[in-house]
């Protein structure tokens, strides 16, 4: 067999066919992954601008370690924004906290965030995110490891190796694991709650339990989206139990339940209690009728007179409004925030087309285009393995704990259907992804070489897809798109353009002095480009006219197409692969003029060089 496996219920220890020598071999191959991992993310972490969340996040941050609060950025739990801000704390930043208003519905973080980039200057604030950025690399580097783990466990060595290549390498890790948000961290720590889980369920005993809930509460201090695994856990439970084979007296499995539903309860319990304790217990039991919702899932319709103002609550009058809720106040907001926001019918884009709310089927064309083909095509490798193939699977218990968090966040993500913009939604359900496709490294053991050679051949590809991009992991898109050229065609927002190119114009102006007067069009209305030594004259004409202009993708492709002439001229040059630079000459601008049945110019426009 290619694993050797204790399965859920047997206490068998897990053993490695490679012997000593392998498995230091084995070792110091992750060692060196995981230290390249760690070099490209801090690598990055440099040559990027300030992206839109980030902006918000690091002056949240910065106020839960001066303040003690946690309601600016509410929509995600403390966690990451905390660690990424330790560092800046020591340096003592300039911030202006005026515009901070505590109200649930209010984000005041995105204007503290641009005061703290103009007190500071520019060359303090990108030193400022690029010290908070490093601060967040070993999130990434612990989803590392819990992928080479656990498929270790699951499928052999060759397959921990080749998921945490996979997660290593991956242009969407690459992207946002060094980033001040808490989409990586939550993908790590999610899967290495779950870990946690599928080992106590392996093994019960009080330790493990301490430690699986110590991880779920972890987990839930990275993103709300995890709350599910309160629900989660327990369904597993009761499957894997449940399903096991009949064998012994009705009072021994009566008797194993009894023992483990105890400690099933102190993994639930300790996870409140490491995510209240993340918020300082701020809130914490609050009844649940002296709250005020601002979406229509917690609220109702019905708006009521409470402290601080107008809110809703459905539960006010009801025989719920006495409990006691056991979530930190601004956890639970954060969630009615977050919820409010996805009832929006809010505009969306995918593949050309603006419309007013989402597609079901968004997140999987995202990722169809944004992850490596040869990742996909390990993964078409893996299910015709598990379905046509003996040995490749693990026992269905195990990869049933393994695939329901994967299915779970990636249903739950695409309901919500008010608006789709961002495939990093879906980032946690990446590690469980990496862990079952690595399955397919169990060809070297059975020695189908052919479908190794093939395995060998798509890891290839992958990585070596994602490095050709490397550094511009946010804009990566695959050969489908084709590649990071075309994927403005495909998806905008974060998934291309987050405002993370502003160095790269600026280095390209230093280069070029040729553009005495340039138009900006730049898709960062926090961020003055000025601050970078961007100078600029203001933004391009709505109708072609000659000149310099630097335009961001998400620009040409706004809702109001203001700048979608834009894709009729050649670019002259790039910064990264989100600003789009143009040399447009009199000929050409009338050239386009006339295509769009505009009056031609007749002289040559100020701005040319």
């Amino acid at each position: 067999m290619c694993r050797n496996v204790a399965t859920i219920g047997h206490r068998e220890p897990l053993a490695d066919r490679c012997g000593v020598p392998g498995r230091l071999r084995s070792s110091a191959v992750v060692i060196v992954i995981l230290a390249v991992h760690g070099g490209l993310l801090a690598y990055s972490a440099t040559r990027y601008s300030p992206t839109w969340d980030e902006i918000g996040h690091l002056p949240a941050g910065i106020a839960i370690w001066q303040w003690g609060r946690h309601d600016l950025y509410r929509v995600n739990p403390p966690l990451v924004r905390a660690i990424a801000a330790i560092p800046v704390i020591v340096a003592r930043p300039q911030l202006d906290w005026s515009p901070w208003r505590a109200d649930s519905a209010d984000r005041s973080e995105w204007e503290l965030g641009r005061r703290l980039i103009e007190a500071n200057g520019w060359r303090s604030a990108r030193l400022f995110f690029v010290f908070a950025r490093w601060a967040c690399i070993p999130f990434s580097l612990v989803g590392a490891y819990v992928c080479f783990r656990w498929a270790r466990e699951l499928y052999g060595s060759g397959a921990g190796l080749l998921a945490l290549t996979l997660w290593c390498f991956s242009p969407t890790v690459l992207a946002y694991g060094q980033l001040i948000t808490p989409d990586a961290a939550a993908s790590a720590l999610g899967a290495v709650a779950v870990y946690a889980f599928w080992r106590w369920l392996k093994r019960p005993d009080w330790w493990r339990a301490v430690v699986a809930g110590a991880m779920l509460g972890l987990a839930e201090l990275t993103k709300s989206t995890w709350i599910a695994l309160f629900i989660l856990s327990p369904a597993l439970w009761v499957a894997a139990r449940g399903s096991q084979p009949k064998a012994g007296k009705p009072g021994n499995r009566l008797g194993a339940w009894a023992r483990e539903a105890p400690q099933l309860g102190l993994i639930l319990a300790l996870g409140l209690y490491v995510l209240n304790l993340g918020y300082g217990f701020e809130g914490s039991f609050k009844r649940l009728g002296d709250y005020r919702f601002v979406s229509r899932t917690l609220g109702g319709d019905e708006e009521r007179t409470g402290e601080g103002g107008l809110g809703r609550n459905r539960f006010a009058h009801t025989w719920l409004a006495d409990a006691p809720v056991p979530l930190p106040n601004n956890y639970l907001l954060g969630i009615d925030v977050a919820k409010h926001d996805f009832e929006q019918r809010l505009w969306s884009y995918l593949h050309g087309e603006w419309r007013l709310g989402g597609w079901w089927y968004w997140y999987l064309y995202a990722l169809l285009i944004k992850e490596p083909l040869g990742t996909w095509l390990l993964a078409a490798l893996a299910v015709a393995a598990t379905l046509f193939a003996r040995g490749y699977a693990a026992p269905w218990r195990d990869e049933l704990v393994l695939l329901t968090p994967f299915v779970a966040v990636l249903g739950l993500v695409s309901s919500q259907t008010g608006y789709n913009h961002h495939v990093r939604y879906v980032l946690p359900i990446l590690p469980f992804a990496f862990i079952w496709i690595s399955k397919v490294a169990c060809a070297v053991e059975f020695r189908h070489w052919k479908v190794a050679t093939i395995a060998a051949i798509a890891l290839a590809w992958s990585v070596g897809s994602s490095l050709w991009v490397y550094p511009h992991s946010l804009s990566y898109f695959n050969e489908l798109a084709p590649g990071p050229t075309g994927g403005h065609y495909h998806l905008g927002n974060s998934n291309m353009d987050w405002g993370q190119d502003l160095i790269y114009l600026s280095e390209w102006l230093d280069d070029h002095p040729e553009p005495r007067m340039l138009r900006l069009a730049y898709d960062m209305p926090l961020v003055d480009p000025k601050l970078a030594h961007v100078e600029y004259v203001g933004p391009p004409p709505g109708t072609p006219e000659p000149g310099w202009h630097a335009v961001s993708v998400n620009q040409i492709h706004n809702r109001s197409r203001s700048y979608e002439y834009f894709l009729r001229f050649r670019p002259v040059a790039m910064a990264g692969y989100s600003i789009y630079i143009y040399h447009v000459t009199l000929e050409e601008a009338n050239r386009v003029r006339r295509e769009l049945g505009l009056s031609e110019l007749s002289g040559e426009s100020d701005l040319g060089s």
